[in-house]
């Protein structure tokens, strides 16, 4: 199965304005290049692959893991080059080379460090390794400057010796040309000057003659001409041929470190391969964090949920000019896969709608979304859209005429594994007939089993989504005091477009809209009124129910924090208890070795007066001897036993069972809750709307 979009449906979801903005955030321009036509994946395998590798790239930027800054040149000019026999690297190739080498180093050693934590990401290096060969001879001829060094050859080592000779000589003898001029007073204010990369004298233009010399140029003015001593030609012309032995070794010292580099030009090819791909899923990964994305799960049945959902272009353009955006919610699955959205203008219909479409794009096209993590969203073969107005002056095509056309090609493909977004369905002709039409496209979408997010004002529309097993309405709701858009999406019923409300807001004089209420059909307003009415007092009991539901959070939460401090003061109760109860065992030893004491007689004629007091004594301490000997031996025997009753007894609580999804209740508790995350000890278990985190042994499976 493969995703098919056409231009339109970028166009219509705004998705070539996510291209940009990770075209921009790309090092290098075969990246950019690639992510210029980011496209959905034609095959569900091969989204789920990109899908894992930006999860486990996010993980490493986020969680704090000391990574290799993805900064490189790309190698495509040097691997051209490379593949020419006989051809020489350029000074910066080598550059470049080197540093992709040294990155690639340390990417091959932090996957190394990290081994089995990411997998997908460790198959993008399975053609590179870690290897000095071609970072030790680049470091023979380059300085950490980039400079070729002098000791790149014992030859360019006496070269740039001599050029320095050649240069103290020239410098000594124009010194002593410049010093003769200043004595005669031939110089002008600026008394020399370099050009043509010579050093030469400032004479004055009415002493040139008089110098014996190359004249090189003169000043802007005519003031001054420019005159390279004699003496100093010859030297210069020496240096010169210097220069020239020293660039002739230069190359032949690159062409052999060319050949060296030439046997590595394979695994170069991989350098540039796996570097220009982390690049691509750097730059997702820096929109993901910017618009602080999250990656839903994958479902392989057709599925559309969405929690706490922004629209990113607009959460961006918000955040810029300080306005707040509103996250929406919602579900499409094979119960229910078509929604019908109604409401006011003005009040989120299309962006709801654009919501929907755009970040199943983003998805398909391999990218994290801005929603809440448990969000989930499936594979789709087609993605339709028939947004705004799209007249074609060029092929004389109205609005309508465009609707007709598209609405042609989406009935020629459509089928169960579509997603169509369609706004302001059916407009752009008379309101009755193109309503019929639009009820008839409707129906035969539905036959098609497609899934889809439609926005409308038409009543037949919303009257037969409500009919229909597969399909519900949906409403964007609106505040008829403040006569304000909530722009908050509320499903399970057909909104009012507050018409006359809108148009109240917008200034239009209240005997004008009085005007056009009395010239409409009385069922037609008092059904709108009744929607309205409706949809307010559902906003009401929608309140009263969240009150209801803090509350019963707050006793949940009360009666939690109960028991905790009651088992809390039970331990501390138990504890005191048994301090009392030693405290007392060791006053009555007390007693009894103080009426020992009192019992024992003193004589000044030594005789032994207490021999039956001390054997009584000794007769006392063997019997609390024995007690303690006694104690102890039955604590051994009952920790045994309770050992063997745990080795026999199966657990009690099914705790082997517990996954993520699971239902649970607390041991000798009543309330089911549903595990939302597991690690090894403990659970994160939502109770209705309260969350908590329980260790697995007080957790009890229910299925």
């Amino acid at each position: 199965m493969q995703t098919i979009i056409d231009e339109q449906t970028v166009k219509d979801l705004e998705f070539d304005l996510i291209r940009i903005m990770l075209h921009d955030m790309c090092n290098s321009s075969t990246a950019k290049a690639k992510m210029a036509e980011l496209a959905p994946f034609r095959k569900p395998n091969e989204l789920e692959k990109a899908l894992r590798e930006l999860k486990e790239f996010h993980r490493i930027r986020t969680e704090g893991y000391s990574f290799p800054a993805i900064d490189f040149d790309e190698l495509l000019k040097e691997i051209k080059l490379l593949s020419i026999p006989g051809s020489v690297l350029p000074e910066f190739s080598f550059l470049s080379i080197l540093s992709a080498s040294r990155l690639v180093n340390d990417l091959v050693q932090f996957f190394k460090k990290e081994k089995g934590v990411f997998e997908e990401l460790e198959l993008l290096m399975k053609d590179v390794y870690y290897t000095q060969d071609i970072i030790k001879p680049i470091e023979q001829v380059f300085s950490p400057r980039g400079d070729i060094k002098d000791e790149a050859s014992p030859a360019l080592a006496s070269i740039r010796k001599e050029i320095v000779a050649c240069r103290s000589r020239i410098t000594r003898q124009f010194n002593r040309e410049l010093k003769n001029m200043t004595d005669k007073g031939l110089l002008g204010d600026v008394k020399e000057a370099y050009l043509q990369n010579r050093r030469v004298l400032a004479i004055q233009s009415s002493h040139k003659r008089k110098v014996n010399g190359i004249v090189q140029g003169t000043s802007k003015t005519g003031n001054l001409t420019y005159i390279e001593p004699q003496s100093v030609v010859a030297m210069n012309h020496e240096l010169e041929m210097v220069h020239d032995d020293e660039r002739k070794e230069i190359r032949r010292i690159l062409a052999a470190l060319t050949e060296s580099i030439r046997g590595h030009v394979e695994l170069i090819e991989s350098y540039q391969k796996l570097l220009v791909a982390l690049d691509f899923i750097n730059a997702k990964c820096r929109l993901a964090i910017q618009l602080k994305c999250s990656m839903p799960s994958f479902q392989k049945d057709n599925r559309v949920e969405l929690i706490e959902a922004y629209h990113p272009i607009l959460l961006l353009t918000n955040e810029r000019e300080g306005n707040k955006t509103f996250p929406q919610s919602l579900t499409l699955d094979l119960e229910h896969r078509m929604l019908v959205i109604s409401g006011p203008n003005a009040g989120g219909k299309s962006i709801t709608l654009k919501t929907v479409g755009l970040l199943q794009l983003m998805f398909q096209s391999g990218l994290m979304i801005p929603a809440d993590q448990n969000s989930k969203l499936s594979f789709f073969r087609f993605i339709l859209t028939d947004i705004g107005d799209n007249q074609s002056i060029e092929n004389q095509l109205s609005t309508y005429s465009y609707r007709l056309k598209r609405m042609k090609h989406f009935l020629d493909i459509t089928n169960k594994n579509t997603l169509l977004l369609l706004d302001e369905f059916g407009t752009g002709s008379d309101p009755d007939l193109g309503g019929a039409l639009a009820e008839v496209f409707f129906e035969e979408l539905y036959k098609r089993n497609a899934f889809g997010v439609i926005t409308t004002h038409y009543s037949n529309i919303k009257l037969r989504a409500a009919n229909m097993n597969g399909a519900l309405n949906g409403s964007m709701l609106f505040d008829k005091e403040s006569l304000e858009p909530l722009f908050k999406l509320d499903i399970g019923q057909p909104g009012s477009s507050f018409t006359f409300e809108v148009a109240e807001i917008n200034g239009i004089p209240q005997h004008l809209i009085e005007d056009a209420i009395s010239r409409l059909d009385d069922r037609k307003v008092k059904m709108d009124r009744l929607i309205a009415d409706l949809q307010k007092e559902k906003a009401h009991y929608r309140a009263k129910a969240h009150q209801v539901s803090q509350e019963e959070l707050k006793t949940k939460t009360q009666g939690l924090e109960f028991e905790r401090l009651r088992m809390k003061y039970e331990q501390k109760e138990l504890a005191q208890q048994k301090l009392i109860e030693e405290n007392n065992l060791n006053i009555n030893r007390g007693r009894k070795l103080s009426a020992f004491i009192n019992a024992y007689e003193v004589s000044a004629k030594g005789k032994n007066l207490n021999k039956e007091l001390l054997a009584e004594v000794n007769k006392y301490i063997a019997m609390e001897k024995a007690k303690i000997v006694d104690a102890k031996k039955a604590a051994e025997l009952k920790a045994k036993s309770q050992s063997k009753k745990k080795q026999v007894a199966k657990p009690r609580t099914n705790q082997h069972l517990i996954k993520v999804g699971s239902t649970v209740k607390l041991i000798n508790g009543k309330e089911k809750g549903t595990v939302l995350e597991l690690d090894a000890e403990n659970a994160t278990v939502a109770f209705g709307v309260f969350k908590t985190k329980v260790r697995l042994n007080r957790l009890n499976f229910v299925r």
